[in-house]
């Protein structure tokens, strides 16, 4: 779906580019080993603190969960959100030959963090979302189906505070893992060969909305070739079912990966409609 990109450091100002933190600073649970594939990392775009608005967005890129497309569905991203006042959050989650649950694992992790550590960056803790490109969209719309209150007595102070993402953006996302609409590459990546249904079942994730599941926006293209359109539009009608908050752009045509589409006409107005769609939230607004 995606190669393997290199993460490439945006530059917000003049000053150093941001610098990722490991989400577990002692090591992450059920590491295969040290290296920077089994170090699950967060970068923070924070905005200056004179138009920060309070709000903050955990992004996941895609990458089919067998790679990470680092530079443009996730440091462009956190870039644009900090140019907009929101803190832009950059995951790199682990991803083949690790297996589910570590990639949600890693994304449960990064919205307890931030919350956790929300008056140290400026942010309103119950205005922290998820975003996800792909199999990102996957892993993003997981986390916001399939959640917890923490555990109060945790040693951790971070795992005392929830996961549950007060929003959630999904572009072009998996969503899923059964044929015909499942990207069968990133359902192989996530659970192996031969997985079993009721697993299966369980991260198929338009069958797990509830009237707990936060306000979503999607985004998509009708004849996207590699994660079809119907992925979106069974999320949305689960969305609808459940009495959540919804909006869903198609556009008529478009490849697939395109990250915000600077460089594409026809489909570069989509980050115009989430900032409308966050403004309209009160997401763009004072804290």
């Amino acid at each position: 779906m995606h190669s393997i990109i290199l993460t490439l450091a945006l530059t917000l100002t003049a000053g150093d580019a941001p610098k990722p933190e490991p989400l577990w600073p002692k090591g992450a649970p059920g590491a295969m080993g040290d290296k920077d594939a089994d170090v699950p990392t967060l970068t923070a775009y924070l905005p200056p603190a004179d138009k920060a608005n309070g709000t903050a967005v955990v992004v996941c890129p895609g990458g089919g969960y067998g790679g990470l497309a680092i530079s443009y569905e996730g440091n462009d991203v956190g870039a644009w959100m900090a140019k907009r006042g929101v803190a832009g959050f950059v995951l790199k989650y682990r991803v083949a030959p690790y297996k589910h649950p570590v990639p949600l694992q890693d994304a449960q992790r990064a919205l307890r963090t931030v919350r956790a550590r929300a008056k140290e960056w400026g942010i309103d803790p119950n205005r922290v979302g998820i975003m996800g490109f792909s199999a990102g969209g996957h892993l993003a719309s997981t986390a916001a189906t399939q959640f917890d209150d923490g555990k109060a007595d945790a040693d951790d102070p971070i795992d005392r505070v929830g996961c549950r993402p007060d929003f959630a953006i999904l572009a072009y996302p998996v969503i899923t893992l059964k044929p015909p609409f499942a990207h069968m590459g990133s359902r192989k990546n996530l659970l192996g060969d031969n997985p079993d249904e009721k697993l299966v079942d369980s991260l198929c994730n338009d069958e797990q909305v509830t009237d707990k599941t936060p306000p979503t926006f999607l985004f998509h293209t009708a004849d996207d070739n590699a994660v079809p359109v119907e992925n979106s539009i069974l999320f949305f009608e689960a969305l609808r079912k459940a009495k959540v908050p919804a909006e869903l752009h198609v556009y008529r045509h478009g490849r697939h990966g395109v990250g915000l589409a600077p460089n594409e006409p026809a489909l570069s107005s989509w980050p115009e409609c989430l900032e409308a769609w966050m403004k309209d939230r009160g997401l763009l607004g004072p804290k």
